[in-house]
This record gives structure tokens, sequence and C-alpha cells, in this order.
């Protein structure tokens, strides 16, 4: 989706005045009184997240693996458990998140169920991927992929400090170099070089960087770029990362979009939304950005030697689902499954009592994030453009099975 009269603008790199990275800088900020209860009282949660990891095993029939291993850099889109060892408001490893999880029980994920990257681990015939905080280290573990994202992380350091401890992009980068060092000590400098090399990279992350960062105006953000320069503040941090992930010779990366956080439930309560009507100025802000990531991509497969990146533009799939609900049987695409106040959007889901019966008729499970369903659904687009094409220039399957 094109918006009439955006230019993406790049510059040959990532430069910002020392006078902005000043005024960029956190202050600390008050946490809301009623999040406190989650830690005051922790005998209300089943906190067995950390307990249960363990109990994820892989179907007993996979197919051999199409890549040796699956490796996750993003947000509490794909977090899969990395803030069970935060001190954070950002944590999902109490009911009844995970309730329709494999296991039947929080694990850290932010969804009912499976995420997108649990569902494209499988169709590469790999494990669900496990979070790298709660490995030990050893270089078996790191064989088959770690997952590093980290809820509440942004494309700007910054982002999401609101809401406690976080791993932003910077800090999960160079957990990523930890890893290729290990691997190096490990299985030696070519067979650690072939396994990058050959292993998928998905990354999931910017959802921060409008949600608690841009969109909250914190440190006068809004003051020192204008909608389309922090966009391209973002584009450039992503793209100058993505070159440093070319440098450990990754070749094979899927760059997932940011989806219509306009249409999510949060947004339509703060915007008194009336008849569940997206908030048009959110969702503009979003497609600028999808756009310009679509051509920096674009950009870097032609420059890199073998380079094998894809953009999957998840607001086009989202959209999809919402404007054809019936066909892919959701009956409410306004309303959180989780959640308290109008559209459920007001109060983060924090007790099994505040969730709806039947999440698979819903489109979004809290404020923020989609229902198991959801994610199915666009695991299926990003694997071979099933229901929607929003991969570019190809889907997984094409890239994994592209003959060099």
């Amino acid at each position: 989706m094109r918006i009439r009269g955006f230019t993406p603008q790049f510059s040959t790199s990532v430069q910002f005045s020392q006078t902005k990275i000043q005024e960029m800088k956190m202050a600390p900020m008050p946490l809301p009184l009623f999040f406190f209860f989650v830690f005051l009282f922790p005998s209300l949660f089943s906190l067995q997240a950390n307990s249960q990891l363990s109990e994820l095993s892989t179907p007993p029939s996979l197919p051999s693996p199409l890549a040796p291993a699956l490796f996750v850099i993003g947000d509490s889109t794909v977090d899969s458990g990395t803030n069970n060892h935060l001190l954070t408001l950002a944590r999902a490893d109490h009911p009844p998140y995970g309730r329709d999880f494999d296991t039947g029980r929080p694990t850290g994920r932010f969804s009912n169920g499976r995420l997108v990257v649990d569902y494209l681990a499988l169709r590469l015939g790999l494990p669900f991927v496990p979070p790298y905080l709660g490995l030990n280290g050893k270089v078996e573990e790191l064989v088959q992929g770690v997952n590093y994202a980290s809820a509440g992380a942004g494309v700007i350091f910054a982002s999401g400090s609101n809401l406690g401890m976080h791993l932003s992009l910077k800090r999960q980068m160079q957990q990523v170099s930890d890893t290729y060092e290990r691997l190096e000590l490990g299985l030696g400098e070519v067979a650690a070089a072939d396994l990058f090399t050959k292993s998928v990279f998905y990354i999931s992350i910017g959802t921060n960087d409008f949600t608690h960062y841009y969109f909250r105006n914190t440190t006068n953000i809004r003051s020192l770029y204008l909608p389309w320069e922090f966009n391209q503040l973002l584009v450039e941090t992503i793209q100058h990362e993505l070159k440093n992930l070319y440098n450990l010779n990754v070749r094979k990366v899927i760059i997932m979009g940011v989806a219509p956080i306009g249409c999510s439930p949060h947004y339509l309560w703060e915007y008194n939304s009336v008849y569940g009507e997206c908030v048009e100025q959110i969702n503009n802000m979003i497609v600028q950005l999808n756009f310009a990531m679509t051509y920096m991509v674009h950009k870097l497969n032609m420059e890199l030697d073998g380079a094998m990146f894809t953009f999957c533009d998840a607001f086009e799939g989202s959209l999809d689902i919402l404007k054809n609900r019936d066909r892919y049987g959701f009956l409410s695409t306004t309303d959180a499954c989780c959640g308290m106040g109008k559209y459920g959007g007001r109060v983060m889901c924090l007790f099994p009592e505040m969730a709806c019966r039947n999440a698979t008729n819903h489109v979004w499970w809290d404020q923020y994030h989609p229902t198991d369903a959801v994610n199915r659904i666009l695991a299926d687009n990003v694997w071979s453009g099933k229901h929607a094409e929003m991969c570019y220039p190809m889907n997984l399957l094409n890239m994994t099975t592209h003959k060099t």
C-alpha cells in the first residue's frame, strides 16, 4: 500500500546530531499503581513459565529440516519467554496467557496460544525456538536456533522503557554476535559460518517505537522528528543492523513489518472510536514505514552479494483478515478477548476472569496482540502466501528451497 505524496528518503549511514541524542535520553517515569498488583500478590498467578519451558517438545514426526536453525529477533510479537527473566511489566508468564498453547500453560508468549514463529518453526521442521536468556550457553542449545526477542523492545534504545527492563534491538544484536562467537569456539569458524549462512533469521520489531515512544511523545520526540523523519530513523537503524547480520554471514532474513496498530483495541479505546473504525492517522504512519522498509530491503538485496532478505507486510496481511473476517471465521475484529474497558483496550490482560471463553473467533487477544488464530493465518502467508501475498520478493518456502 502506498501513501500519496510519500517518497522514501535515506542517508548513506545512520547519523544523528549530538543534540538529538541527548534530548532522546529517557527520564524515569512513574508506573501505574494497579500494575503493581501483579507483583505484590504473585500467589494469584500461576507463574510456572520457567519450569514449563522444558515441557515444550518437538512433535514426533517432524520432516527433515529445511533450515538448520531459526533465530528470532524482536519484541512482544515474537517473545517466547525472554521477559520472564526480567523485572518488567511487559510479562506474559501468568494465566490466561498460554491457555491454548501446546502445554496449556503460560510460557511468556503474548498470546492465548502460538506465535507466528512457532508455526514457522514447525514448517521448517524445527522445534519451538527457546529464549536465549533461559539457556546455559552450551553449543548444543544454540545449533537449532534461539529467540532473543524481548517484549517492550524497540528499534530505538529508549522505546518501551516506561514498562521496565527489556532488551533493545542493539542489545539483541550483541547477543547474536555472542552466539556466533560461541559457535565458532564450539564448532569451528567454518562450521559456524555455514550454520549462520543456511539458517533463517526472523525479525519483528518496531511496534513499541510507536506505542511506547513516538505516540506518547517521550522525551519530546515529536518536536524533534516529523513522522516521515522518525520512520526514516527506524529504517536506517534496521538497515544498519541488517548489514551487521550480513557481516556475520547471515543471508536469509525475514523482516516482519508493523501491523495496523491503529485498529488495536487500545487505540480504539484511547481515540474513542464509535463504531470500531481504525485510527487512520496512526495507520497511515505505519503504512509509510512499511513502504520504506520494502524499498530498503530491495536495495540491500541488490547491494549485498547472496543476500536473500524478505520483507513481509504484516499491515497488509492483517488488513486482509479484518476486511474478510467472515471468510476466516472471526466474529469480533475490534474487542480484545482479554482486557477491560471499551473494546477491552483500557486495561491489559491480568486475570483469567478477564478473558472471553472462545478466543478462536477473536482477532485480538489483548490490547495489542493477536490471537493464535490470527498468528496461524499470518504464518501461512509468510510461509507460502496461502491466504494473501504479503512477502516481497519471496516467501519463506521459496527462500528455503532456493538453489544457490
